[in-house]
């Protein structure tokens, strides 16, 4: 490391939102790059990734992690630059994925961090051979388990989950029915993805196309976004549909109840009717038992071409929260990482 290259600038939850995140919520401040101690390494954040689970975190009721606690960095997952070790396992100039933040200098002690060697493109392990592949690869193979000439419908298609459900949806013998937010999302997610069809969810006759492109019903539905989206989705469920719920962002934003009837008694007795298995998961659960064979199976698909994600590359950590604020708003179009340095 430079000796010029003694201020660490951060990005912290500056105050709670109230509803949608505003620029207001989060501060940019400048501190001194800390100095490893033994058996610490000095990291350099090249990239960060940014994901709709961040919004929980700056709520303080709990959830399955902790709430950050104002004037804490704000947390995510990074591809870092080892430029100073006190560890023996790693070397100046390593690559390494880890879970950094939104900064551009953190310390580690090493046990949260798995080498990338010389990875031809890092920013991958932060998207489809990272955290949002494998939550594509779990909830739809381990809970979805669609089979030959079943009908498997993903909600946010065009994104860092949704899109690799698609493709392996496709691999698996399965139609594959993308909902997404704008005509370009639509093309992409078809043309360039390989879906059977997509529906623009902003299309005020949406739930009849997305009726007429599932003939046969819905067998999986994969749940990213819950409100209207949901709405359209549960009429056309199956006899023995599976729902992997990986998200509601529609939701996330929420203060209160949504407006309107109660939804519940018709969500209930669609499930019970139909013998719908709707199944919660978080993907932090998994990693153990699964990350390897999805790590094989990804890579595999990936250097085969049959498996493809769009980036959303975003320049410089200062622009991280009006990019956060814009993925959580669907503003997004692919897979959002915020390049931190070269």
């Amino acid at each position: 490391m430079s000796p010029r290259q003694t201020t660490n600038r951060r990005i912290v939850l500056n105050a709670r939102p109230q509803g949608a995140p505003t620029p207001r919520d989060f501060r940019l401040e400048e501190v001194p790059v800390p100095a490893p101690g033994e058996g610490q390494v000095l990291l350099r954040t090249l990239y960060l990734s940014l994901d709709p689970y961040m919004r929980g975190r700056m709520n303080e009721a709990p959830s399955y992690a902790p709430p950050l606690e104002l004037g804490e960095p704000m947390v995510g997952g990074t591809v870092n630059r080892v430029v100073a070790s006190r560890n023996p396992k790693f070397r100046e100039g390593d690559l390494v994925l880890g879970h950094a933040g939104w900064q551009d200098y953190a310390l580690s002690d090493g046990s949260d961090l798995a080498p990338l060697g010389d990875m031809a493109r890092p920013s991958y392990a932060l998207s489809v051979l990272g955290m949002p592949g494998f939550t594509a690869w779990h909830g739809l193979l381990k809970i979805g388990e669609p089979k030959p000439g079943e009908t498997v419908v993903v909600a946010a298609a065009s994104g860092a989950v949704g899109a690799v459900v698609g493709q392996i949806a496709k691999l698996k013998g399965a139609r594959a029915v993308g909902i997404a937010g704008g005509e370009a999302k639509c093309r992409h997610v078809v043309e360039e993805l390989g879906f059977d069809a997509c529906i623009d969810r902003r299309d005020p006759r949406f739930a009849a196309r997305l009726a007429a492109a599932c003939p046969d019903g819905i067998d999986v539905y994969f749940e990213n976004v819950g409100g209207p989206v949901l709405d359209a989705v549960l009429p056309l469920l199956n006899i023995g549909a599976r729902v992997p719920v990986c998200g509601l962002i529609a939701h996330y934003n929420d203060s209160d109840l949504p407006p309107g009837p109660n939804r519940l008694p018709l969500l209930m007795s669609t499930l019970l009717i139909r013998r719908v298995r709707a199944q919660g998961f978080i993907i932090l659960d998994h990693y153990v038992d699964e990350f390897a064979v999805f790590s094989r199976d990804m890579s595999e698909w990936v250097a085969a071409g049959k498996v493809k994600l769009r980036e959303d590359v975003v320049d410089g950590l200062e622009n991280a929260p009006t990019a956060f604020i814009g993925l959580l708003e669907g503003r997004n179009f692919g897979k959002v990482v915020v390049r931190v340095a070269d």
